[in-house]
């Protein structure tokens, strides 16, 4: 199935798309702050460029959006139907990519933790948050 988007739309559509504070990312931050912890962000040091990176702890934490990371089991994440052939391979190579960040990290000696976007939607956020919490200090 083609895409339903021109050329141009679509790209217009990319390049809204943040890879940096993204909404998510900031709610973790602000939470891991206010309860006394500090970070640094995006380290380009360390594979994967980690989103919050706790030396303290040596820990690390990727804030994933779902659909970009490829959250199995998640009602957020649906592969396209339109244009499948540039999607699946794109997804994939994601998946393929945070694996090998996250294991590179973990040979490095640092604890990797992943916090999903879905996980952090109102219902959930606050046991969400406790959780990386007692996870960064254990």
């Amino acid at each position: 199935m083609a895409d339903n988007l021109t050329k141009e739309d679509r790209h217009y559509n990319m390049t809204r798309i943040k890879s940096e504070n993204t909404k998510p990312e900031e709610i973790v931050r602000k939470y891991l702050f206010s309860n006394g912890f500090r970070y640094n962000m995006n380290d380009k040091r360390l594979p994967g460029k980690p989103d919050i990176v706790l030396k303290k702890y040596k820990t690390v934490v990727f804030v994933h959006g779902c659909f970009w990371h490829c959250h199995d089991g998640c009602r957020y994440f649906v592969l396209p139907k339109s244009n499948q052939s540039y999607w699946h391979p794109k997804l994939e190579k994601n998946r393929q990519r945070d694996i090998e960040h996250q294991t590179l990290l973990r040979e490095m000696g640092w604890k990797v933790l992943i916090v999903w976007e879905c996980e952090l939607k109102s219902s959930s956020r606050q046991s969400t948050l406790e959780n990386l919490i007692e996870q960064i200090k254990s």
